[in-house]
């Protein structure tokens, strides 16, 4: 498990690279965002609502408060510009979150549903680790859909954030 004080660090990187996908993003035409794309998701504007409503969800389970949510996949996403906004404001707030954990906090387990059915439960540390894989995971398809367009997704990897930003 990776040290207490690496997890604001790892939620730093996430909000970062969420930040450059959505800053390449928004030179794109609205129609390349919503065309529809071999994924399951359907679009590129589709598969980052997927990532933004996963990771509210795990918020959720993390604030112990319903989050309303029926699928993993919303059947409609809102405007391109309304969902970077609701991004950066959910990436800061587990920035936030992450900074104010202690070791007893994140150790704690949360007892949740999945979407799907069926009962879960894992630590704060792991629910903030899943966050952060699985944003990776969908930039990395996200990427794939540029590359189709085609245009050049920027370069999200973490050894770029650490060097020019972990020392900020």
């Amino acid at each position: 498990m990776p040290h207490p004080n690496r997890l604001p660090m790892l939620m730093r990187y996430t909000a970062w690279a969420n930040d450059l996908l959505f800053q390449s993003l928004a030179k794109l035409p609205e129609e390349a965002l919503v065309e529809k794309r071999p994924i399951v998701f359907g679009s590129i504007l589709r598969t980052l609502n997927h990532v933004h409503a996963m990771s509210w969800v795990w918020r959720c389970h993390l604030e112990g408060v319903p989050h309303g949510l029926t699928t993993r996949n919303p059947p409609t996403a809102p405007p391109f510009a309304e969902l970077r906004e609701a991004q950066a404001a959910l990436d800061a707030w587990y920035v936030a979150y992450a900074e104010g954990l202690d070791a007893a906090a994140l150790a704690e387990v949360i007892d949740f549903t999945f979407i799907g059915g069926g009962e879960g439960a894992m630590s704060r540390e792991d629910i903030l680790l899943h966050v952060v894989n699985h944003t990776t995971y969908h930039r990395g398809h996200t990427a794939g859909l540029m590359y189709q367009i085609p245009v050049m997704p920027p370069t999200t990897d973490l050894p770029v954030f650490l060097r020019e930003y972990a020392s900020a």
